[in-house]
C-alpha cells in the first residue's frame, strides 16, 4: 500500500510540474455541476437531495477502471463484495454481506427493467451481464434499501444500469481484448439514424479460462438493440431487445454431488418505454417488458455410494423461467415546493422445472404494486422525501414498504441526511416450493430438498445518517453513510435436516460506517478513497462472517502530459467468507490493478490502445477456498468513427 501511494505521488508530482509550466489552472477547472440521479425515488433529483446514499460510476470511470463486467466495477462502491466466479452462472455482487450463493437481496435494473433471475432464487448475476460495458452511460448504485420505489428484491440496495442514448453512439465502433488466462473478448457496434429516430445494434463476447482451481472456460455472448423514436416534442418511444448466452464450467473433481461439467444459461428480453409530456412539469410514462430464461445443467450420478446400487442416473437441474411486467407512472409538480411521482406495476413470474419442483406445471407468482414518492421542499434548505410501496404477492401476501428521508442543506455544499425505511423480500419460488428427488426405474430413492413452504417474507428496518460535503477550495467531496439495518425473519437453508428445507431462521442486525472521498489534487488527476466498517451481529458463523469488518480501496486516475491515461486501483478487504460460497473458511483479499491507455487517431477515426494488469500481487481466494484469482495481463484495442 505504501509503495502504491509513493508511486502515485511521484507520477502525480511529475505531471503536476509539467502542467504548471504549460497552463495556468483555475478553480473552474475542478468544479462541476452536482450530478442528477434518476433512479432512487423515480424522480430526477440532485445528488444532495436524493433519499439515500448514491455512488455514480460514469462512462469515463468505467473505461479507466479496466474492468470487464459490471460485477467487477462494484469493487469501486463502498460496502460491496464481489466474486468473478461462474459457479452460480455469473459473477456476483452484494451489499453488506454475501449471505448465499445467489446475491438475491439487491435489485438490478437495466434502463428501468428489473433484471434479477426468477430461476436462480432472484440472483443478480445474469442481470449484471445484460449489456456490454461500451454501451453503458453510467451506473447509479443506491447503498441502502429501496423497496419503497422498486418493491421485492430491493431489500439492501439497487444497481441501476443506464445505457447510452443512441444519438451518442452513431457510426461504427469495435473493440478487442486478449491476454493471459485465455482472455479473448470482442465487441462491435453500429449506430445509425437521425435525432428524431436513431438506432444501435451491439454484439460482443467475453471469454476467459476462469479462476485457478476452478472448472473454467467461461463464455458470454450478447446481442443488444435499442431504438429511440421521437415522434414529436411531447412523445418519445424507446424500444430495446437483446439476448444473453453464458456457457461456463462448474463443479469439483472430488464432489460426486457436484462434479465437473458444463452448464448453459440463456436469456432474452424485449422492452418498450413510452413517455408523454403533459406540460412543462408533468409527464406520463408507460413501460412493458418480457424476459425469458433457459438453463441447462445435467450430470451423471452414481447411486453406489449412497444407495448401494451399481448404476448411475442423470441429475438434472435444468428449467426455464419468464417474467412479464407492465408499469405506469405519473410525475407532476405542484408549485415550487412539491414534486410527486406515483403509479402502479403488474408483474408475473413463471418458473418451470420438473427436476427441481417435481411437476411439469409452471409455478406462477403475481405481483401487484402501487407506489408513490413526494419531494417536498419544506424550506429553502430542507427537502423531505416521503415514499412507499404497497405490494401484493400472490404467494406470500401483502407488504408495505415506507421510507422517510430529510435532507438539510446546512450551508452551500454541505448536506446532512437522516431517514428510516422498511423493505421486504418474499421467499423465492425455490425457497417456497423446491422438491428435488432421485428416481431410478420409477422408484423413489430419496428426496434431497423438500421445501415445506412455511417461510414468510424477510424484512429490514434501516436507519441511516448521511453527510455529503463539497469543498471546492480543496477540490474534494465527501460522502458518508452511518447505518443500522435490522433484518427479521432471515431465510436460510436448513442443512441439518434431511431432506433440506428453508425456514425463517433468525433476526440479526448490520451496522457500520462507510464513506467515499473524491479528491482532484491537481489538473487531470483524481483520487477516490473508500472505506466500509461493517459489523454483523449474528450467532450463525456463516452470517456473522459474510462481510469483512473493514474494507478499503484507493483508486487513482491521471492523464499524463504525453496523452497517456494512467489508472491504479488497490483494494484491501478483511477476512470474511468468500462471496456466495457458503464455506466457513475465512479469507482476506488484497488486489492491485494497473491500466495504461494511449489515445489513437488516424484520419477521422479515433480509439485507444491499453494495457491492463489485474491483481499485481499474490492470488487471492474467490468464491471457494480452492479457487484463486491470479494475475491477468491483457491488451485492449478500441476504434470508432
Amino acid at each position: 500500500m505504501s509503495r502504491l501511494i509513493c508511486l502515485i505521488a511521484t507520477l502525480g508530482c511529475a505531471n503536476h510540474a509539467v502542467a504548471q509550466a504549460l497552463v495556468s489552472v483555475s478553480e473552474r477547472d475542478f468544479l462541476a455541476d452536482i450530478p442528477i440521479v434518476l433512479s432512487v425515488s423515480r424522480l430526477p433529483q440532485r445528488l444532495d437531495e436524493t433519499p439515500g446514499a448514491v455512488t455514480i460510476i460514469d462512462r469515463n470511470m468505467i473505461r479507466l477502471s479496466g474492468a470487464r463486467d459490471v460485477a467487477d466495477l462494484m469493487r469501486l462502491v463502498p460496502g460491496f463484495q464481489t466474486s468473478t466466479s461462474f459457479e452460480t452462472s455469473a459473477p456476483l455482487a452484494s451489499y453488506h454481506g454475501g449471505f448465499d450463493s445467489y446475491s438475491n437481496r439487491i435489485q438490478v435494473l437495466v434502463d428501468g427493467r428489473s433484471a434479477y433471475s426468477p430461476y436462480f432464487i432472484g440472483s443478480t448475476g445474469p442481470g449484471l451481464q445484460t449489456v456490454a460495458l461500451e454501451d453503458i452511460e453510467r451506473i447509479e448504485v443506491l447503498r441502502g434499501s429501496n423497496s419503497a420505489a422498486y418493491g421485492a428484491r430491493a431489500m439492501l440496495g439497487v444497481i441501476n444500469i443506464v445505457t447510452r442514448d443512441t444519438v451518442d453512439t452513431l457510426g461504427l465502433q469495435a473493440g478487442l481484448a486478449g491476454g493471459e488466462n485465455g482472455i479473448n473478448d470482442a465487441q462491435a457496434r453500429i449506430g445509425w439514424g437521425k435525432e428524431d429516430a436513431s438506432y444501435r445494434l451491439s454484439v460482443d463476447r467475453r471469454a476467459d479460462e476462469g479462476l485457478a482451481g476452478a472448472n473454467g472456460h467461461n463464455r458470454i455472448n450478447r446481442v443488444n438493440f435499442r431504438a429511440d423514436l421521437r415522434a414529436n416534442a411531447n412523445n418519445e418511444i424507446q424500444l430495446r431487445a437483446g439476448s444473453l448466452a453464458i456457457d461456463s464450467g462448474k463443479g469439483f473433481s472430488t464432489d460426486v454431488d457436484n462434479p465437473l461439467r458444463d452448464s448453459f444459461f440463456g436469456s432474452g428480453y424485449a422492452q418498450l418505454d413510452w413517455r408523454r409530456s403533459l406540460g412543462e412539469d408533468e409527464d406520463l410514462a408507460l413501460s412493458l417488458s418480457h424476459t425469458e430464461e433457459n438453463y441447462r445443467d445435467t450430470f451423471p450420478y452414481s447411486l453406489l455410494p449412497r444407495f448401494g446400487v451399481n448404476v448411475s442416473i442423470d441429475i438434472d437441474s435444468s428449467g426455464r423461467a419468464s417474467n412479464d411486467t407492465v408499469s405506469l407512472q405519473h410525475t407532476f409538480r405542484r408549485g415550487s415546493s412539491l414534486r410527486v411521482v406515483w403509479g402502479g406495476e403488474l408483474r408475473r413470474e413463471q418458473v418451470t422445472s420438473k427436476p427441481v419442483y417435481n411437476t411439469d406445471a409452471a409455478l406462477v407468482t403475481d405481483f401487484t404494486r402501487v407506489f408513490g414518492n413526494a419531494e417536498w421542499r419544506v424550506a429553502r434548505d430542507l427537502v423531505l422525501n416521503a415514499g412507499a410501496m404497497a405490494e401484493n404477492n400472490s404467494v406470500s401476501g401483502d407488504s408495505f414498504a415506507p421510507r422517510l428521508m430529510l435532507n438539510w442543506h446546512v450551508t452551500e455544499g454541505q448536506t446532512l441526511r437522516a431517514g428510516v425505511s422498511r423493505a421486504f423480500r418474499p421467499p423465492s419460488t425455490y425457497e417456497k416450493f423446491a422438491d428435488v428427488r432421485y428416481v431410478w426405474n420409477g422408484q423413489l430413492l430419496g428426496v434431497t430438498t423438500l421445501a415445506s413452504g412455511n417461510v414468510q417474507p424477510e424484512s429490514v428496518l434501516a436507519r441511516e445518517l448521511g453527510y455529503l460535503g463539497d469543498f471546492p477550495d480543496l477540490r474534494l467531496n465527501l460522502d458518508v453513510r452511518a447505518f443500522h439495518e435490522q433484518i427479521n425473519g432471515f431465510i436460510r437453508q436448513q442443512n441439518a435436516t434431511r431432506p433440506k428445507d428453508y425456514a425463517n431462521d433468525e433476526n440479526f442486525s448490520i451496522r457500520g460506517l462507510e464513506y467515499q472521498l473524491k479528491w482532484r489534487p491537481w489538473r487531470d488527476a483524481q483520487l477516490i478513497f473508500n472505506q466500509a466498517y461493517t459489523e454483523i451481529s449474528s450467532a450463525e458463523p456463516s452470517t456473522a462472517l459474510a462481510a469483512p469488518e473493514l474494507a478499503s480501496s484507493i483508486t487513482f486516475f491521471q492523464k499524463l502530459s504525453c496523452g497517456l491515461d494512467l489508472s491504479l486501483m488497490h483494494q484491501d478487504s478483511g477476512t470474511a467468507t468468500p462471496q456466495g460460497s457458503g464455506y466457513l473458511d475465512r479469507a482476506a483479499m488484497t488486489r492491485t490493478d494497473l491500466r495504461v491507455g494511449a489515445p489513437l487517431r488516424f484520419g477521422s477515426n479515433r480509439g485507444e490502445l491499453a494495457l491492463v494488469v489485474q491483481n499485481l500481487g499474490v492470488p487471492y481466494p474467490d468464491f471457494a477456498p480452492a479457487f484463486a484469482f491470479q494475475r491477468r495481463a491483457f491488451v485492449t484495442l478500441r476504434v470508432e468513427n
